[in-house]
């Protein structure tokens, strides 16, 4: 299979194969509900999740999801399939779901490297690329940060330099499909087998960039208004294509804002050189407002750190410090539902058990 299988997902699938029932290895490529399209060693299918499956998942993200390996059983006779089980992601790229309760939604699981991918026009917003920095890290995925629509921008250089300062130890390319630029830099991750998701705003040029990679039209394109910058949503679901060179490519649609989940490792790791600052603080539970000897108030001082960038470092932690009671509020909530239920099942066992009693003594 071209899609990305290898011996280790072999091996995985032997571990979890039911041998109860013929099963075979598939690849979510696209997501539509609750219906998925999917790709096997014998071609395309359309296929849903069993009874089963549904009932035991406990949250959106237990579902399957675009890059997702899985395991199926073909319907014979029918271009349909059931899905059964869910190979363990090596990858996940999460978002918080929109919505009063918190709920995880995979944005593309599996995947090796993720391209945050932001106009040189007025979208250019490094504080947004910061985010987008910390949902990949969190991910366990490869961040690279392509700078597209070069061909607008007079001199792309300080963009370039503004975005590496401000991600330490993650490539940068500005690149132009109108002119056919920065290709070269691109090519090294499009290696057969390797799976690259595209992410950023709407109207970045996200479908733009997969079309010129791919040498054709694979997806649909819509302008952009000018005064804003502000594009229309050209792709309207997530879904997996297979490029020329072989790699397996994401497209996503594009988001106005990026919710964080559950991100305190991809935090740390998107503000690294703060961290890393922070160490040398002279109480280690410094907050680097006023205390005494804070390393990074004083490399605010001296202008070696960007008030800017700060400031949304300390903005992200309490969204993700925010987002954590309340997900831990919602959990409460539902065991004391569930033991409520429990209680309630208790009493009625009890109640039946005196009424049968009562009638036997009678």
């Amino acid at each position: 299979m071209k899609y990305g299988w290898n011996e280790r997902w072999q091996s995985i699938m032997d571990s979890m194969k039911d041998h109860g029932k013929p099963l075979v290895p598939a690849r979510v490529t696209a997501q539509y509900s609750k219906q998925y399209r999917i790709i096997t060693e014998t071609g395309e299918r359309i296929a849903a999740v069993t009874g089963k499956y549904e009932f035991e998942a406990t949250s959106r993200s237990d579902f399957p999801a675009v890059g997702d390996w899985i395991l199926v059983e073909l319907l014979q006779g029918e271009p349909r399939a059931v899905i059964h089980k869910l190979l363990p992601r090596t990858t996940a790229m999460t978002r918080k779901e929109a919505g009063a309760v918190p709920d995880e939604q995979v944005i593309a699981a599996n995947t090796d490297t993720v391209f945050i991918v932001v106009a040189l026009n007025q979208d250019f917003n490094v504080r947004k690329i910061e985010r987008y920095l910390i949902a990949v890290w969190e991910s366990g995925s490869q961040p690279v940060v392509l700078l597209t629509k070069a061909d607008v921008c007079d001199d792309p250089e300080p963009y370039v330099s503004q975005v590496m300062s401000s991600a330490p130890g993650v490539s940068v390319h500005a690149v132009s499909s109108v002119m056919d630029q920065g290709k070269e830099a691109i090519l090294p991750y499009l290696i057969p087998g390797h799976t690259v998701a595209i992410t950023g705003s709407s109207g970045a040029g996200k479908s733009t960039l997969l079309n010129w990679l791919s040498g054709e039209e694979i997806q649909r394109v819509q302008s952009i208004r000018e005064e804003d910058a502000r594009g229309r949503h050209t792709t309207t679901h997530r879904e997996l294509f297979l490029l020329p060179e072989g790699a397996i490519m994401v497209d996503t649609p594009g988001m106005r804002e990026l919710q964080l989940w559950e991100s305190e490792d991809g935090w740390g790791e998107a503000f690294s050189d703060i961290e890393e600052l922070a160490q040398q603080c002279r109480f280690h539970d410094c907050r680097h407002e006023s205390e005494a000897g804070c390393a990074v108030q004083l490399a605010l001082t001296e202008g070696t750190l960007d008030q800017g960038r700060f400031a949304n470092y300390k903005k992200t932690e309490r969204e993700l410090a925010y987002l954590a009671r309340k997900e831990n509020s919602a959990a409460k909530r539902q065991k004391d539902r569930s033991r409520a239920r429990q209680s309630k099942s208790r009493r009625d066992r009890r109640a039946n058990g005196y009424h049968f009693s009562y009638d036997g003594d009678d």
